[in-house]
């Protein structure tokens, strides 16, 4: 791992992104876009970049693949934006994710690393199908978690019902997982 990559990375799993959002900016110059850029919707009270500190802060684990989905997951929104009413980011998660591709591959982290990441990110805002699902037990836990710390930094009055949401999956992929160690 160079230099930059490696304190990159302990600059995500610390969290401490603001203190060092030069050096990031320099590393990840897409970042810039992010900042400042309004939501302009009533699920947001944060812009975008805030949004994506707090979403960082909300995970608890020190999880780089997570850390770094938590910072990548919404890069997409200034270029997939539509105004209407109210603004809308249909198809961001996509949009994030092939960014993010294309940000780790020139950061050159490893593959492995670079397809967990794109997979939280893309799915960061689909529910989990536990009648399919798409990824190891493990990998589902984190975009759980993900989802969590997503949930969390959303407009206070906006929180409750997607947490509800996320609860009861929790519970059922918990089940499930205790149902198929019994077996």
């Amino acid at each position: 791992m160079t230099d930059n990559l490696e304190k990159l990375s302990q600059i995500v799993i610390s969290g401490k992104i603001e203190e060092n959002i030069d050096f990031i900016k320099q590393q990840i110059p897409e970042i810039e876009n992010m900042i400042g850029f309004d939501h302009r919707h009533p699920h947001h009270h944060l812009d975008v970049w805030k949004h994506t500190l707090e979403v960082v802060k909300n995970i608890n684990s020190q999880d780089l693949e997570l850390k770094m989905a938590a910072l990548l997951h919404d890069i997409g929104k200034p270029f997939s934006y539509q105004d209407e009413e109210v603004r809308h980011f249909h198809g961001h998660p996509e949009v994030s994710s092939q960014m993010s591709e294309d940000i780790l591959r020139r950061l050159r982290y490893n593959e492995n690393f670079i397809r967990n990441v794109c997979y939280l990110v893309r799915t960061h805002d689909t529910i989990i199908d536990l009648q399919n699902l798409d990824n190891s037990y493990k990998m589902v836990m984190k975009r759980l978690e993900l989802q969590y710390a997503d949930a969390k930094a959303h407009a206070p009055s906006k929180v409750g019902k997607r947490i509800e949401v996320l609860d009861g999956i929790s519970q059922k992929l918990k089940r499930k997982s205790e149902e198929e160690r019994q077996i």
